[in-house]
């Protein structure tokens, strides 16, 4: 499956921006979904992920609370709602799929990526 992420940009701190990634197969429904980012020098990490029927969120530490995964099956898109935005969230954005329905934490869990999306975050 080939995965598309859009939605980045330049926002202030406090701020919001919605992340979207969409995906070229019908059998979407079948991948669990996450969202990994990378700062500048650091190594990717988990930020959210859900199941294959949307239900099932999970989130990091660092975006509980401010940040909200969702799908839409029927768009074949999940999307990313980021509120409350930090200098710190400032990192490439990617979208991964899992096939067999859920999602892991773990990047190595993940089998298709899509090629990042930049969110700029600033003071």
């Amino acid at each position: 499956v080939q995965l598309q992420a859009s939605g980045g940009g330049l926002v202030q701190a406090g701020g919001s921006l919605r992340l979207s990634c969409a995906a070229s197969r019908r059998t979407f429904r079948r991948y669990g979904l996450g969202w990994f980012r990378q700062a500048p020098g650091k190594e990717r990490e988990f930020v959210a992920a859900i199941n294959w029927g949307g239900d099932v969120p999970n989130y990091a530490d660092s975006v509980e609370g401010r940040f909200t995964i969702s799908r839409d099956n029927a768009k074949n898109t999940v999307y990313l709602q980021m509120n409350s935005l930090k200098p710190e969230d400032t990192a490439v954005y990617y979208c991964a799929a899992k096939d067999g329905g859920w999602y892991a934490v773990a990047e190595g869990g993940y089998d298709y990526w899509g090629q990042g999306t930049l969110v700029t975050v600033s003071s």
